[in-house]
């Protein structure tokens, strides 16, 4: 399996056990009132929890586990899939795509362009771009200036798992080296399908997808605690991950919470979308989590008009004033 594959399966294990599963469940019990009131805090005035809670109609379309609930809801919501008529455009669009259109896929590869774009300042381009710095030599914030194989930076992306070796062995599980897809594209059809990407991901994409992977679960911790019962909503939704992956979430799911140190470890050009699947994974309905985020924001240089922006996005209630 690859980390693409199991970034997909977390981000919705992570939104089912930490609430908007819940409130998907009031939404359609009761189609006759509006959900502006539910047993979350989230502020769903638009972005894509709008579309979750607005415009699904609890159908499935497409996606491989087939049960119909909310995981496969979320899955094509999420995607940009027909089900929550979040997504309209292509699956793949090639070596001259500009990135996903729809889902959650779409909003990472739009600031990842945008990145982008503040630095060349050219247009086009995409993530394949910034992760151009991997396979350079170019490092995380925390690395230092001399030296650095793709081995080394990736085991510093995947936090360290077991070694620069065993990191790199994971990034390549599933693989090619190279295709003309963006990560946004590889995700939202992730998403959709419940399972691999029709386009296998490259080294550098796994390797980006278990970075989110960690960014989600650091976050889904910082209300202070991952119960039991949110334990076993995440873990339903995981599938048939091997060894080596499972043993990558155990070390994310037991490593401190520590937003300074994520950051440092954050490629420049990844930024944004490291904080907005960090959004993703909070309730949004504590001091804790507030403090968290302030703290990610400012450890990756974040500034304020910037994270409201991607709080809008999503469509819960801004961090700052």
């Amino acid at each position: 399996m690859s980390l693409m594959k199991t970034l997909a399966r977390v981000a919705a294990g992570v939104m089912l056990a930490k609430g908007i599963g819940t409130v998907m469940k009031n939404a359609q019990g009761d189609r006759s009132h509006a959900p502006t009131r539910t047993t979350s805090s989230r502020q769903t005035g638009g972005g894509i929890l709008g579309d979750l809670l607005g415009n699904n109609t609890g159908q499935s379309s497409g996606r491989s586990s087939g049960s119909g609930g909310l995981g496969d809801i979320l899955g094509q919501v999420l995607g940009g899939g027909a089900a929550g008529g979040a997504g309209t455009g292509r699956r793949y669009g090639g070596p001259n795509s500009t990135g996903a259109q729809g889902g959650l896929g779409g909003i990472l590869d739009n600031l990842t362009n945008q990145a982008r774009n503040s630095r060349s300042g050219s247009s086009g381009g995409g993530l394949g771009d910034i992760l151009g710095q991997l396979t350079g030599g170019s490092k995380t914030r925390s690395s230092s200036s001399g030296g650095g194989g793709l081995g080394d930076i990736l085991g510093a992306v995947l936090g360290g798992a077991a070694g620069a070796g065993a990191a790199d062995a994971l990034s390549r599980k599933g693989s090619q080296q190279t295709n003309d897809a963006s990560f946004g594209e590889l995700f939202n059809d992730s998403l959709q399908r419940g399972d691999e990407p029709e386009v296998a991901p490259t080294p550098e994409q796994n390797a980006v997808a278990g970075l989110m992977l960690r960014a989600m679960i650091q976050a889904a911790k910082s209300d202070g605690k991952i119960d039991d019962a949110e334990k076993q909503r995440l873990t339903s939704e995981l599938g048939d991950l091997d060894d080596e992956e499972r043993q990558f979430i155990r070390e994310q799911m037991a490593a401190p919470i520590d937003a300074q140190g994520l950051a440092r470890e954050v490629p420049s050009g990844l930024e944004a979308q490291v904080y907005l699947m960090s959004l993703m994974a909070i309730d949004f309905d504590s001091k804790a989590e507030a403090e968290y985020l302030h703290s990610l924001a400012q450890g990756l240089g974040l500034n304020q008009q910037v994270v409201n922006q991607i709080h809008e996005q999503v469509g819960v209630q801004n961090l700052y004033a």
